[in-house]
């Protein structure tokens, strides 16, 4: 099979492939991830990216390969979550510039797209790491342009280029030793190898099973993105700030029905709905037209529909009522919360984002404007940041992630954000409360931000967490369901006893100059131990002072930090 033009069609089902096998195989990446903790969620965050970026290609009426890039660009880079799914959307940024003016793509065009997208990547990363998905396109991307030069058959181009990612994923242990220690290869070039194999299943006409069993549609598209995106977004409002309250969706088949009076205008269509909803999606065909809108009056939005045709399908969700779920759920079961005050009288605002609803309040007692709920297993997406940044109304913005794997995210939303944003790198909630304590309202945003990260040098951060399975990982022979003492992101003890972990690894962290140890207990610690735990440090060390907060934070039982 010989594709010598990629045109509209084609690309658009190259991005739902390709999202649907990174949705497939989500667990199995996340299963990459080295350290053998209970929060490897590169698979996630790449599958919800990508699932972004597609659910705007769903979304545009272009009938250009370049339109559908720019969108596929602009959905990834709102929806990009974690460092993999920011660098997976720079790939696809440098796709569209290369190719934003073609209305289709030849072999030429899009070997020098993905050059392109690599070219923008590694611009994007400040230090970048060979062994990673930097790697795997770059390699891809050089396959690819060998092959434009050979053949005008997009097909051979693509299969190249895949053929390519495989063979430099199965390296990266080489490059990264760390990977080769652990046996895995990297987590986010594996993902960017799904991407190209969805392309280059689609140009070539190859069927996979997991195809056969369940094509991707824009509607499992979006529930997948819209899924994370209520959660992290509806605790943010009360029920009373819901404007609209039913989400409502049908399917109409055009031209069928017995209450049809009105030949189908797209643009009408869709500028009626608008006038009586807001979260419209209107996407049709020559058959078919879809409707997914947020309004008061749902029968008003299927009797509109009945004009056209008949209704095929139709779906009311009353969001108040959900939403209600939502606000007991977290109350209940999870004690996550995001938390607002307003600017500060400086113009100010501090965004920290941080998981447990105890640790939220400690942010806030140290003068955060509000808390994004995020953190491990829940990296925030660039969008999820840029509306907080809205909702503090600032006249300057601090952002504190308190992950790395939040970094390029939260520097993105900086890029597209309305005021002056900057991030202080904070790597974990033990840096973020220093850095945020350092804060002085009288100097400007480019001071705070410097002074802020210099002063998170003076704190030790450990971690508490359980292994999920056997390893060896920098020497450390780990067994799962083991207890892990992390220090400043590195493995340095295990032990089968939580307590006994969380002793030991405070036992690492003190030295002469330590005067103030800091306990924050998760959603898996209790009083009690903390108690113990607190007890055997003064052992250690009578002098010290020692504070316990509750944190009700997941993967980590125990945060500890070491002043």
């Amino acid at each position: 099979m010989k594709v010598t033009e990629i045109t509209e069609t084609h690309f658009r089902k190259m991005v739902a492939v390709s999202s649907k096998r990174l949705s497939n195989n989500a667990e199995f990446i996340n299963s990459l991830n080295v350290f053998p903790v209970p929060d490897g969620d590169t698979g996630t965050n790449m599958s919800l990216s990508f699932a972004s970026g597609a659910k705007y290609v769903a979304e545009s009426t272009a009938n250009t390969v370049g339109s559908l890039a720019v969108a596929l660009a602009k959905g990834l880079l709102m929806g990009a979550r974690g460092n993999s799914g920011v660098i997976l959307s720079q790939i696809f940024r440098g796709f569209y510039k290369s190719t934003e003016k073609k209305d289709s793509l030849n072999a030429a065009d899009l070997a020098a797209a993905l050059t392109a997208g690599v070219e923008t990547a590694y611009k994007a990363v400040m230090k970048p790491t060979e062994g990673t998905i930097l790697t795997v396109a770059r390699e891809a991307a050089k396959a690819a342009n060998k092959a434009a030069s050979e053949s005008d058959d997009t097909v051979v181009v693509m299969e190249a280029a895949y053929e390519a990612a495989k063979k430099a994923l199965a390296t990266t242990p080489d490059l990264l030793p760390v990977l080769k220690e652990v046996g895995v290869v990297d987590s986010g070039g594996q993902g960017l190898t799904f991407v190209y194999e969805g392309f280059f299943d689609v140009l070539s006409g190859n069927k996979r099973a997991e195809d056969d069993a369940h094509q991707p549609s824009v509607e499992e598209m979006e529930e997948m993105v819209n899924a994370e995106h209520h959660k992290s977004v509806q605790s943010q409002l009360s029920t009373e700030d819901i404007k609209y309250g039913y989400c409502t969706e049908i399917m109409v088949k055009l031209g069928a029905g017995r209450l049809v009076d009105s030949k189908f205008d797209y643009d009408e269509f869709r500028n009626h709905l608008s006038e009586i909803g807001d979260s419209l999606l209107v996407i049709a065909d020559d058959e078919i037209v879809k409707v997914h809108v947020h309004t008061e009056h749902p029968g008003d939005v299927m009797s509109y529909g009945q004009r056209f045709g008949s209704l095929i399908k139709v779906k009311v969700d009353n969001m108040r009522l959900q939403h209600e779920t939502i606000l007991e759920h977290d109350e209940q079961e999870e004690g996550k919360e995001e938390t607002e005050k307003g600017a500060n009288s400086d113009g100010y605002g501090i965004i920290a984002i941080a998981s447990g609803k105890g640790v939220a309040n400690l942010f806030k007692s140290l003068g955060a404007t509000y808390v994004l709920n995020g953190g491990q297993t829940m990296n925030p997406s660039t969008q999820d940041i840029v509306d907080a940044i809205k909702k503090v109304k600032a006249k300057k913005i601090i952002i504190l992630p308190n992950n790395k794997n939040i970094f390029l995210a939260a520097e993105q939303a900086s890029k597209v954000a309305d005021v002056p944003t900057k991030v202080v790198a904070s790597k974990t909630i033990a840096q973020g409360m220093t850095a945020l304590i350092a804060f002085n309202p009288a100097e400007n945003l480019d001071e705070n931000a410097a002074n802020m990260s210099d002063e998170m040098d003076s704190v030790k951060s450990g971690q508490v967490t359980v292994a999920v399975r056997d390893t060896t990982i920098e020497g450390n022979i780990i067994k799962k369901d083991d207890y892990m003492g992390i220090i400043d992101g590195k493995i340095e003890l295990t032990n089968p006893d939580k307590v006994d972990a969380a002793i030991q690894m405070v036992g690492k962290m003190l030295d002469d100059d330590s005067e103030i140890v800091t306990i924050i207990v998760g959603q898996d610690g209790t009083s009690a131990e903390a108690e113990s735990i607190k007890k055997a440090v003064l052992d250690i060390d009578e002098d010290l002072e020692i504070e316990i907060h509750q944190g009700d934070q997941p993967v980590y039982p125990y945060l500890i930090s070491v002043e």
